[in-house]
């Protein structure tokens, strides 16, 4: 499918320009939103041995930050569109410094399933809906690439975080960690203060503006009301779900959510096990969000070729298909050496899902309806969120391997992109065969009703006359103005 158009916006968005510093600003911040769930599993083992819980107990922690990050999308979405993204992001980066804080002082794991997974979950919610939305406000053809380079921020900081975490464990222990993360994800702020709204064109003079209001007033007092219905009923907008593609995507979506983040989780507790020593461990994460980093943008340079894009969804497909084998052969990995190629291969993956994720929504409802459909796909997908880490310590716990974690989330992953496949195949052949019988319909119409085309027709000659008197009208009310009546910027 091609990109929507960009009458859709009533603006042409600027594809460059200071949309790359915004770009800048959304790294940073979506960098933080997926990435600080994953690097805090470094501190799993401490919080462990220190407040005497279990793996499963360990694993809610990153869960409920990621289902919060996701169920606060339309609270998000509805902030958004009242504020701008500017000072959502900002105070998003408040509340997760906030929360790390508070998480230090923290005696008992209900304390840190509110301050790290409530709080500082709801604060990544904010940043990540409010980057990708200001995004798809500045960027159309190169849309992708915009989307690839702001997702390429998730890999950048676990390489950075992953590391830097385990020295930091290793110093001041993980309440001193958490405190100077805390510190750290204030940055989100300083983003935020680059996203700039888009300037949009410059608005009919008040002179101008007042005349066509008194010639239409019925005209003006029907679109506000109109306005106003559907400003009420944008952000819970259940006609999504007449929409076949929308269905197809969420599904798929939602498969592919539950197995993907239970794997990073554990990953440097399985390789513990299997006798790699913790910096060790931890570089596994650091050698996936590398290779992530390079593979995001390379992704929307691919998703951006004239060849490629009109077939996003079965690129997306391809790309869980292939991130779900990485995991299935997980388990096969006994060294450390085979352990690094397989980090090498999940980065990969990984990055090539992440950086079609939300393009592959955008593609499929527009520009203008995007925010309110990714608000309903992350409440959506914060089910299979919280349900999946917890599912893979579960059979860790009642197994004690943990070759069946990896097991379980690469058959799920597998099975969401094989359905994808398929059902985009079916979706698209009958939106083909259904084209076919509107056109014959529309000129059965026609050839029925003949003279209602030709008075359509000379109503269309007609308009086009009169057209030009209107502007030379309109040009003489514009002179009448006064020369000193202000504009609106």
């Amino acid at each position: 499918m091609s990109p929507a158009p960009a009458a859709e916006l009533d603006y042409k968005p600027p594809d460059g320009g200071w949309g790359w510093v915004v770009v800048f600003g959304a790294h940073i911040s979506i960098g933080f939103a997926y990435s600080t769930p994953k690097v805090l599993s470094i501190y799993f083992k401490e919080i462990q041995e220190d407040l005497g819980a279990g793996s499963s107990d360990m694993a809610w922690i990153s869960s409920i930050m990621l289902a919060v990050m996701y169920a606060g999308g339309p609270v998000s979405t509805v902030l958004v569109n009242r504020f701008g993204s500017r000072p959502i992001v900002i105070l998003g980066g408040l509340m997760c410094g906030f929360s790390m804080v508070a998480a230090s002082f923290g005696s008992s794991l209900l304390q840190l399933y509110f301050c790290i997974g409530v709080i500082a979950g709801f604060g990544l919610s904010l940043n990540l809906n409010a980057s990708l939305t200001i995004i798809s406000k500045y960027f159309l053809a190169r849309r992708p690439l915009a989307n690839g380079l702001s997702m390429a921020g998730s890999p950048v900081f676990v390489c950075i975080l992953a590391p830097a975490n385990e020295y930091l464990l290793q110093k001041f222990g993980w309440r001193g960690s958490l405190l100077i993360l805390g510190g750290l994800m204030l940055n989100c702020c300083v983003a935020g203060a680059l996203m700039r709204p888009v300037i949009l064109p410059r608005k009919p003079s008040t002179c101008a503006l007042q005349k066509n209001m008194e010639e239409q007033p019925n005209t003006c007092n029907t679109k506000l009301k109109g306005s106003c219905m559907n400003n009420a009923k944008k952000f819970l907008d259940w006609s999504f779900f007449k929409d076949r593609g929308f269905i197809i995507y969420l599904i798929g979506n939602v498969l592919f959510i539950f197995g993907a983040y239970a794997p990073f989780v554990f990953l440097s507790a399985y390789a513990i096990t299997q006798g790699i020593d913790e910096y060790s461990a931890a570089y596994l994460l650091s050698i996936t969000g590398f290779v992530d980093m390079f593979v995001r943008p390379g992704t929307g340079l691919i998703a951006n070729n004239k060849w490629v894009r009109p077939r996003i969804q079965y690129f997306f497909s391809f790309a869980m298909i292939f991130n779900g084998t990485c995991h299935l052969l997980c388990p096969l990995s006994k060294s450390y050496a085979f352990l690094v190629t397989y980090a090498v291969f999940f980065g990969m993956s990984f990055g090539m899902v992440f950086a079609l994720i939300f393009e592959c929504l955008m593609d499929l409802m527009g520009n203008q309806r995007f925010p309110s459909a990714v608000g309903l796909v992350t409440i959506i997908e914060c089910f299979p969120m919280l349900l999946g880490p917890p599912a893979g310590g579960l059979l860790v716990d009642i197994f004690g391997e943990y070759k069946y974690l990896f097991l379980m989330s690469g058959s799920v992953i597998v099975i969401g992109g094989l359905f994808l496949f398929f059902m985009n195949i079916c979706n698209y052949y009958m939106l083909e065969r259904k084209k076919p019988a509107e056109d014959r319909e529309q000129n059965q119409n026609n050839t029925e009703n003949p003279d209602q085309s030709t008075s359509d027709e000379e109503m269309k000659a007609a308009m086009e006359q009169t057209e030009p008197r209107a502007k030379e009208k309109n040009g003489a009310q514009r002179d009448s103005c006064p020369d000193n009546a202000e504009t609106p910027n």
